[in-house]
């Protein structure tokens, strides 16, 4: 089997020399590249032309910065293999990640997504991302953020797979739609993996894959305005769209407190007012997007869901 490998680029010039090598190094496992500029102005374009490639590439060129969400699925709609690679451009991996991945993929065909081994690349001793969790508080939470790379060395199932290294199974994305390109960026990946939660599908870690990520290469600092903006709105979007109202009900309080401890955080770092801005933005605009269907033949996928918030939420408060 092989893959087709998604990239949207903006301005990331200085990465692209790791990103390249090492999928050339992967090639054996790749069918096809289809990277998205999304405007960039830094010489990204020419180099992307010139770059020696041992696979099948496609350039895509937009003219403006159209966000990951978007540009992915750009990429996504003229893919020809069965499975996706989202990866993101500041990043390195190893010989053989894509292999592993795909074997992991195929013992179970109701894996819809696989979240890489994801280290600092700064300082490859910890990690970076070990797939993503979702609380009742409406957070996100990197699994492993900071931690020792030994310690997470066991597959997993997790909520989310970060999409900055995810393999797809293509065949789900048709019954459950692509990224929401309302997102524009940060969430999104998070919201997809819900939707095919909620229809009976899992995500797992793969921790054989191993990429090596720059983190914030494209968008800048952690705390920049516009990231903590997109991010609030697109977390009262992840809500609204995927939680039932008994369960919205059943949540308001957790859901409250979340909201109002991330408001205090941001205050504190002078950004209160750039944080409310983004949930004000996502409550005044919730129609934009569009909510999943409630199914009864899903209940008790919303069971399952429900208790790994709970469980998510004790993990995040020890």
């Amino acid at each position: 089997m092989k893959v087709s490998v998604v990239t949207p680029n903006f301005n990331g010039k200085e990465f692209l020399k790791d990103y390249f090598d090492s999928l050339n190094a992967n090639s054996k496992f790749i069918g096809e590249v289809i990277m998205v500029d999304n405007g960039s102005d830094d010489g990204s374009v020419e180099y992307i032309k010139d770059y020696p490639k041992d696979f099948d590439f496609k350039l895509i060129e937009n003219n403006e910065n159209l966000g990951f969400a978007e540009a992915t699925n750009q990429a996504i709609e003229q893919a020809r293999y069965p499975y996706i690679y989202s990866l993101n451009n500041d990043v390195k991996l190893e010989d053989n990640t894509i292999e592993e991945l795909l074997k992991l993929m195929e013992t179970d065909e109701k894996i819809f997504s696989l979240s890489s081994k994801m280290i600092q690349m700064d300082n490859p001793d910890l990690i970076d991302d070990a797939g993503d969790e979702y609380t009742l508080l409406a957070y996100t939470k990197k699994r492993g953020d900071n931690r020792p790379v030994s310690e997470f060395d066991e597959v997993s199932e997790i909520f989310s797979s970060c999409a900055g290294a995810a393999l797809y199974r293509k065949s789900i994305m048709d019954e459950i739609g692509l990224f929401d390109e309302n997102f524009f960026a940060y969430m999104e990946d998070v919201d997809l993996s819900y939707r095919a939660k909620i229809v009976g599908y899992k995500n797992l870690y793969c921790p054989t894959a191993i990429v090596y990520h720059k983190g914030s290469g494209t968008s800048g600092s952690r705390y920049n305005d516009f990231k903590i903006r997109l991010a609030a709105r697109n977390n009262v979007w992840v809500v609204y769209k995927n939680l039932p109202i008994p369960q919205k009900i059943l949540n308001i309080g957790f859901l409250i407190l979340g909201f109002s401890i991330k408001y205090l955080f941001f205050k504190r770092k002078g950004q209160g007012d750039i944080y409310l801005k983004g949930v004000r933005e996502g409550l005044n605009n919730k129609d934009k997007v569009q909510k999943v269907r409630f199914e009864s033949k899903n209940t008790l996928n919303y069971f399952k869901i429900e208790g790994q918030l709970i469980k998510n939420t004790f993990k995040l408060i020890k």
